[in-house]
């Protein structure tokens, strides 16, 4: 197993490309979820996340989708729910085994790719309608887009209200 400073560090920006190109982290971030100093707990994330890797030889998907789902809840106020979180916590642990490997120039073409893919998640609010406007609900439908260069976007029609769930927290899903 690898376990010199700088192959240790060459997972650790692993784990930031992995997690500062997710856009639910982004969002988070941008849109101030964490406080103040979102942008200081999304770097300590990367931190704990890589640590939890390094303390934890032998982790199933599972606990590291149920690890970073706790963080995400507990210092960004976000429950994730749409569908992301299982296929960051596998590239994650895919990372974990190059770096396990050795395989450490793997690693590096894998960390080139994601940062070079780079598109920064942003949320606008949907058009509104005055037919939406006359029926007294001041809820505000969201809309969750990537931005990309290369792609150009057609208007879809505006996405249904948030819904209110019992526990207080509103839930607003990803489009298909």
């Amino acid at each position: 197993m690898a376990a010199s400073a700088a192959s240790r560090e060459v997972f650790r920006e692993g784990v930031r490309a992995v997690l500062h190109t997710w856009p639910v982290l982004q969002i988070a971030v941008d849109n101030g979820f964490g406080g103040v100093y979102g942008q200081q707990k999304a770097d300590w994330l990367v931190d704990v996340v890589q640590q939890y890797f390094h303390d934890n030889a032998d982790l199933d998907q599972y606990e590291v989708e149920d690890y970073i789902s706790g963080l995400m809840d507990q210092e960004f106020d976000t429950v994730v729910d749409d569908g992301s979180l299982p296929q960051v916590s596998l590239t994650l642990m895919q990372m974990f085994a190059l770096w396990q490997q050795g395989a450490l120039q793997q690693l590096q073409t894998n960390i080139s790719k994601l940062t070079q893919n780079t598109q920064r998640a942003k949320v606008t609010a949907a058009p509104s309608n005055s037919d939406q406007d006359s029926d007294g609900g001041d809820a505000e439908g969201m809309e969750c887009e990537t931005s990309s260069p290369s792609v150009s976007r057609t208007q879809a029609p505006p996405p249904p209200p948030p819904q209110d769930e019992d526990d207080g927290w509103t839930v607003v899903r990803r489009k298909k």
